[in-house]
């Protein structure tokens, strides 16, 4: 008996690509819930300074600044940690039946999903072309997916 011939045969899985206007539903959702975590956060860090009746425009200043710290630390962890889960989705891309895998669909790692979020500042700042790359790309990848090595498929 050849063990070698016995070997399960191993088929390369083909990846559909997500498109550009489901990645777009998703960013939607996923906006939305962190618009909400976003809104609380807000109202407990600036409502209580401003419910303190602080005349100070440094302690406001100073909430703000931690407001924006930690809601940029929020979206990093949100996207960081479902992306980089075993669902490698974050809400709205699980809402919409995608995931975020690398270029041959397996889950990236923690510190590869920061790197996409990240990647994602320099595809905003270029008049967000790099977002409209998903749309004409073969891969369907994004400047961000590319800088990142990853891609969004059906999944």
């Amino acid at each position: 008996m050849n063990s070698i011939l016995d070997a399960p045969v191993l088929t390369e899985q083909k990846l559909e690509y997500a498109g550009f206007w489901i990645r777009v539903v998703a960013s939607i959702i996923d906006w939305v819930v962190l618009f909400i975590i976003n809104m609380v956060l807000s109202f407990a860090l600036l409502g209580t300074t401003m419910g303190m009746g602080t005349s100070d425009p440094g302690a406001l200043g100073m909430s703000v600044v931690i407001y924006y710290l930690i809601s940029l630390g929020i979206g990093i962890s949100y996207y960081a940690l479902m992306e980089s889960s075993a669902r490698q989705g974050t809400l709205g891309k699980m809402a919409v039946g995608i995931k975020v895998g690398d270029e041959t669909g397996q889950r990236i790692s923690g510190l590869n999903a920061v790197g996409r979020y990240l990647s994602k500042i320099i595809s905003a700042i270029i008049l967000c072309i790099g977002f409209i790359m998903v749309a004409f790309d073969v891969r369907k990848q994004g400047l961000h997916d590319k800088i990142a090595s990853t891609t969004v498929f059906y999944g």
